[in-house]
């Protein structure tokens, strides 16, 4: 059970590290919905990663409740582990293309409110 739990969460933080390789590519090549095509499936597999790793936890605690030696897990883990930090590091750089692009589009729309008295569009009727 604990080997299964681990293969199909370093299979999903594969397929998310690949989502997110493509999305800094389609970032720099300016392709906007080929960004959001993805956004729905990575939401889903956070969230089964999330679920996975709470069930990993509540079977190694069952394992260590029977009296099982979890060490036998440790490299399976650690590999997962790194798997993980490889992820948020690829994220992190995905972070640092998309914040600075976001706070432009922020300032651009301060900037055309403040000059328009407080609203974006300045309709005349």
């Amino acid at each position: 059970m604990i080997e299964n739990i681990i293969k199909e969460m370093s299979s999903l933080v594969n397929d998310l590290k690949e989502s997110i390789t493509q999305d800094i590519k389609d970032i720099k090549l300016a392709k906007h919905e080929e960004l959001l095509k993805r956004n729905d499936k990575k939401h889903i597999m956070i969230d089964e990663i999330t679920n996975l790793k709470a069930q990993l936890n509540q079977e190694l605690i069952k394992k260590i409740q029977e009296g099982v030696d979890v060490n036998i897990y440790r490299n399976s883990v650690d590999l997962l582990e790194i798997q993980l930090k490889e992820l948020y590091e690829l994220n992190r750089k995905l972070a640092s293309i998309v914040l600075p692009v976001q706070q432009m589009y922020k300032d651009l729309v301060s900037e055309i409110s403040t000059a328009n008295g407080g609203r974006i569009f300045d309709i005349k009727a």
